[in-house]
């Protein structure tokens, strides 16, 4: 039992369910109804097992910083638990039977997809992006926005203008959501050499950028409203829920105390969640 809860941890499920959240989000707004939830799914378990792989991938490789700083010194390789072969092993394995899923069931689209994000995450930005640029938060972060093509592509076979709508929300929300941390954590950061915003630039010019992609997420938080993707229940809700993260993004930029960066951390993963939540309430009330 505790060898499989190692293997649970290394999958991130936290992030996983995450990412399914708005992979299911995409499929459900990409049809008025639910053709097959068997077809949901198979599809939404070949999305976690490549995203499991890309998690567990990127603790393998990332396994010696992981043991020196306090927010991942837990984690099933630096507590001994898998050692790194095992751990590689089962995540090629997953990463196969993900992607085979999606080939045999699903499309070869969303496959094709998929595994873009997978290598993106788990190889170019652990390996590369991470370590080489202040930027890699902006720039990895385009394969953690990918769900919600996944999900749409799943349904329809197509590369949907509404699904990238979906995929820009979650690409310009990744920045303040991640920064917020990075202050919070800026002395482990510095410690492993890891070039985040914050050590490179100073915690005053992140907490700048973190307002600035603030006001970049309010505007394009209500382009599915502007291009009738969406309706009033999701702009109130986009405009509540906005001006919130907004409301915590200043307030970080004027306090000194860096707990706020860790509040505004928090606020963000719920801003993700309860925005996409607001699409999908929309969606089902207009069908209806």
């Amino acid at each position: 039992m505790t060898l499989l809860k190692s293997y649970y941890h290394l999958c991130k499920p936290n992030v996983v369910y995450m990412m399914l959240i708005c992979a299911f989000v995409g499929m459900l707004l990409a049809e008025q109804y639910v053709s097959s939830y068997l077809y949901l799914f198979v599809s939404l378990l070949g999305i976690a097992l490549c995203a499991a792989s890309a998690a567990a991938i990127n603790q393998v490789i990332d396994r010696k910083t992981d043991a020196s700083m306090t927010r991942t010194d837990q984690r099933p390789i630096p507590q001994g638990e898998l050692s790194p072969m095992h751990a590689s092993v089962f995540a090629l394995i997953i990463g196969i039977l993900g992607s085979m899923i999606l080939y045999f069931f699903v499309n070869t689209l969303t496959m094709v997809l998929t595994i873009t994000s997978l290598i993106g995450y788990a190889f170019i930005y652990t390996v590369y992006l991470k370590r080489a640029t202040p930027q890699n938060i902006v720039i990895g972060g385009l394969a953690g926005a990918a769900p919600p093509l996944l999900g749409w592509s799943s349904i329809t076979n197509t590369i949907d203008p509404y699904a990238l709508l979906l995929v820009l929300i979650i690409f310009v929300w990744t920045p303040p959501h991640f920064w917020a941390l990075a202050i919070y954590r800026k002395d482990e950061y510095a410690k492993e050499s890891i070039p985040m915003l914050p050590v490179t630039h100073g915690v005053e010019f992140t907490k700048l950028q973190i307002v600035l992609y603030t006001i970049i997420l309010f505007i394009v938080s209500i382009l599915p409203y502007v291009v009738l993707m969406s309706g009033i229940i999701y702009l109130v809700s986009a405009l509540i829920l906005s001006s919130i993260f907004m409301y915590y993004a200043v307030k970080l930029f004027v306090s000194k105390d860096n707990e706020i960066a860790m509040k505004t951390f928090q606020f963000s993963i719920y801003y993700i969640f309860l925005i996409f939540l607001a699409l999908l309430v929309d969606h089902f009330i207009i069908v209806s």
